[in-house]
């Protein structure tokens, strides 16, 4: 079985074919799938489908890239994580690629999940992107040790990689892995301790190649899986398993064998 441990269902695209979609993951052996909050505007509707649906999860967050928002407080945070099917604070990071200027803002939104993750102790969801340095730092600075969590959608260098783990997260790859062009990205999923991987599709978007290009669904995670087995001359299967295993560890999922 697999997981996709990043997925957003609540998305448009994919809501209007939930059906569709949820039983493409059952006939593509992917038992779980945790939906990520993007904003509080559309949470509810995140956490309605955990509610709604036993095999999915749900995380309340803000995305680094949307501005002029009231801005998240860790209380309020902390509060809305208070619910059985919301297993983790996020998405949350930094992201200097699409947003330029003073991003002072987006960095004070981040140590807030922090210490609302600690508030709550549950796991973070981190996006990251051409900002390795500043997130690493304030994890650091805000302990985000303490509680884990997930580097989403990995695209860094190995040594960054290295340095989230020993703050005691777990690296996840997405669609980009199967990409012919992300040489340096499969060489990190060949590197990296398998206890400290987990894969995703980050869907809507990012689907891995076969279907690149195309919209991206929970059921191609399995894909992910594949190459990385391929990467790492090892079994599907074991990948498989050790991918879903650090998923509930993670997220303290109890598994219902």
């Amino acid at each position: 079985m697999f997981v996709d441990s990043h997925c957003h269902l609540d998305f448009p695209d994919l809501a209007k074919n939930l059906d569709e979609l949820l039983k493409n993951m059952q006939e593509n052996d992917v038992s779980h799938a945790l939906c990520i909050s993007v904003n509080l505007t559309d949470f509810p509707q995140v956490r309605a489908l955990a509610e709604r649906y036993e095999h999915l999860y749900a995380t309340v967050g803000v995305h680094p890239d949307y501005e002029n928002l009231d801005e998240p407080q860790a209380d309020q945070l902390a509060k809305l994580a208070d619910h059985p099917k919301v297993v983790a604070v996020g998405e949350t990071g930094l992201d200097y690629f699409r947003l330029k200027g003073d991003l002072e803002w987006q960095r004070e939104r981040f140590r807030q999940h922090i210490r609302a993750a600690l508030k709550c102790n549950k796991p973070l969801i981190i996006h990251t992107r051409s900002a390795a340095a500043d997130t690493l730092r304030i994890m650091a600075e805000e302990n985000a040790d303490q509680v884990g969590g997930v580097m989403h959608c990995f695209t860094e260098s190995c040594d960054v990689a290295q340095q989230a783990i020993a703050m005691n997260f777990y690296i996840s790859f997405s669609g980009i892995v199967t990409f012919k062009n992300a040489k340096a990205l499969k060489e990190v999923a060949k590197e990296i301790p398998l206890d400290r991987m987990l894969i995703e599709t980050d869907s809507p978007y990012l689907a891995p190649v076969p279907h690149r290009g195309k919209l991206n669904q929970p059921a191609f995670v399995r894909y992910v899986a594949e190459e990385i087995a391929r990467l790492r001359l090892t079994s599907i299967d074991e990948i498989a398993m050790a991918t879903t295993d650090n998923f509930f560890n993670l997220f303290n999922i109890v598994r219902n064998e």
